[in-house]
């Protein structure tokens, strides 16, 4: 009894099926290891491309092309690419929420399974939010919102954004970004289409506030988004030194948004300094920071003339001598004598208006169609009588004239008819000498916009004064410091530049200020210079213009 009380407790035993289990699962945890060893060690950026190139190509579909890049880089669990999440235009808030259905499905929320509580957090999953071109479906702004984005996933980024033909935005809002990845971020916006303009970088604060390699001189970027980034003013520093030095100035940079953020007087004043050599930035808002009235005044200062210091003036002269070297340098010696005389000439004679330069343009068309024709052999008589009639913004008057004797049996016929008909016998003629002057003069404008500090300037007492800054069209300042005392030189800015806007009314540059927000301060609402300020900018706001157009649409007829 005991031997058969054994066998059937060691026969049990003796196959182990639970120890064929153990060795089948081994073999297969074994294999599966094999599988997943190349994920665990996954490679660094940019390694894959030179062991096979070839692996994928993109295919223009950020969906498709993300998640297979996600997947070669060894990621198991990544974020998907969704279209951005739009209100009803019909949905109403306070009638929603009084509904009985809402009340309902409340209730059964409760009672709801595991996949469908589930469902209701999908909203905060990591994703990438894309907006859609209404007509042809196209990538226009990507949204990242509250997830981290690593600088694998920027590599990533860098293969399948470039083939987005229609990317037009990136907006970055709390990706925990660092100075590497920031850098990585920068290099990647080139790669892009050329329609990338906007870039909005927020909610994500760097200790060393490197965020003027945003502004660089050769950066895309148009529009520029920065708060939330606890920017001082050391970081504001930084961002004044890339709108404008007394050697560089960003010429690309539109509109710049620092509000809710730490910016103080002594920052409010790198911009401002910033501000006065630059003349590309339309839109800037300072918006929920420290400002007081000292860094008030400095912003105000550069929006009305202001002095040169010594460098500025020294620069100014620099660039004045370069430019007449550069005028007398680019004039070709066609005419040995007279074209250099006439260079002369031009360089002495103040700027003409389009109106005068047509009336010469014309009055030159004919007699030197007349002085060709009737004689041939003497240019030189021509480029006097053309001196005498003040032909200097042309600095390559040799060019048509080789031409015109093609003409000139044409040009003589019709000479008579010429004063009538405004020069219909010497008609393609005039047109080249016409746009020969065009292009002169935009190689003039070209070069006086290198620096501003070529524009006219007012001499008092011994000392140069600047026009200022008229290019700035929007300016908010809300919920600062500001008091009284920082009004009043705003009050004096707006004053000034509404004068200048009644004296050059025919003017088409700059006009200065069309909207400027100074409410939730530290002054009170009836301050005369604020009720002033409100007076004065209300006829040059477009907005209360545009809102004004509506009301008198939708008044009733009387």
């Amino acid at each position: 009894m005991s031997g058969e009380g054994s066998a059937p407790g060691t026969s049990p035993r003796a196959p182990r099926p639970a120890t064929q289990k153990t060795s089948s699962t081994v073999s297969k945890k074994g294999d599966r290891g094999a599988k997943e060893k190349p994920a665990i060690v996954l490679p660094q950026v940019g390694e894959e491309e030179p062991k096979n190139p070839e692996e994928y190509q993109c295919t223009g579909s950020l969906e498709t092309d993300f998640a297979e890049l996600c997947k070669l880089s060894g990621y198991t669990d990544f974020p998907k690419v969704v279209t951005r999440p739009r209100p009803h235009p019909n949905f109403v808030l306070s009638t929603s929420l009084s509904e009985k259905p809402t009340v309902d499905d409340q209730r059964l929320s409760g009672s709801c399974s595991l996949n469908s509580v589930e469902s209701k957090y999908v909203y905060f999953r990591p994703t990438v939010q894309v907006e859609l071109d209404s007509e042809d479906k196209s990538v226009k702004e990507i949204y990242i919102r509250g997830w981290k984005v690593e600088e694998r996933i920027l590599g990533i980024f860098s293969k399948c954004l470039p083939p987005l033909s229609q990317l037009q935005a990136i907006n970055l809002w709390k990706v925990g970004l660092t100075e590497k990845t920031l850098d990585t971020f920068i290099a990647l916006l080139p790669l892009c289409s050329p329609t990338l303009r906007k870039v909005s970088l927020e909610g994500n604060p760097l200790p060393e506030q490197p965020y003027h390699k945003l502004m660089t001189l050769d950066s895309p970027v148009v529009h520029l988004s920065l708060r939330n980034n606890n920017i001082d003013d050391r970081g504001a520093q930084l961002l004044g030194r890339a709108l404008s030095t007394l050697h560089s100035c960003n010429r690309t940079l539109v509109s710049l948004n620092l509000s809710f953020n730490h910016i103080g007087d002594e920052g409010a004043g790198y911009i401002a300094n910033g501000l006065r050599l630059n003349r590309s930035l339309l839109w800037l808002s300072l918006a929920h920071n420290r400002i007081q009235d000292k860094g008030a005044l400095k912003l105000a200062e550069v929006l009305r003339p202001f002095e040169l210091d010594h460098r500025e003036v020294v620069e100014r002269r620099r660039l004045l001598l370069a430019k007449g070297v550069q005028e007398r340098s680019r004039s070709p010696s066609r005419s040995r004598h007279g074209d250099s005389k006439t260079d002369r000439e031009k360089n002495q004679l103040p700027a003409l208006s389009s109106v005068t330069l047509d009336k010469t343009e014309k009055m030159q068309a004919a007699k030197a169609a007349k002085g060709l024709g009737k004689k041939k052999e003497k240019p030189g008589e021509v480029v006097k009588k053309e001196e005498k009639l003040g032909s200097g913004p042309s600095p390559i008057q040799g060019t048509p004239k080789k031409e015109d004797p093609a003409k000139a049996g044409k040009g003589k016929v019709t000479i008579p008819e010429q004063k009538v008909t405004k020069g219909k016998g010497s008609k393609t003629g005039s047109k080249e000498k016409r746009n020969t002057l065009l292009d002169s003069e935009l190689a003039a404008e070209a070069t006086e916009m290198l620096s501003p500090l070529l524009e006219p300037v007012e001499h008092r007492h011994g000392k140069v004064f600047m026009a200022g800054n008229k290019v700035l069209l929007y300016l908010n300042l809300v919920r600062n410091r500001i008091t009284e005392v920082g009004l009043e030189g705003f009050l004096s800015t707006v004053q000034c530049q509404a004068h200048l806007l009644k004296s050059k009314s025919a003017s088409k540059g700059p006009v200065g200020l069309l909207r400027l927000c100074l409410a939730k301060n530290l002054f009170s609402l009836p301050c005369p210079a604020y009720t002033t300020i409100q007076e004065l900018m209300l006829p040059r706001d477009p907005i209360s213009k545009a809102k004004a157009r509506e009301e008198e649409a939708l008044a009733p007829p009387i």
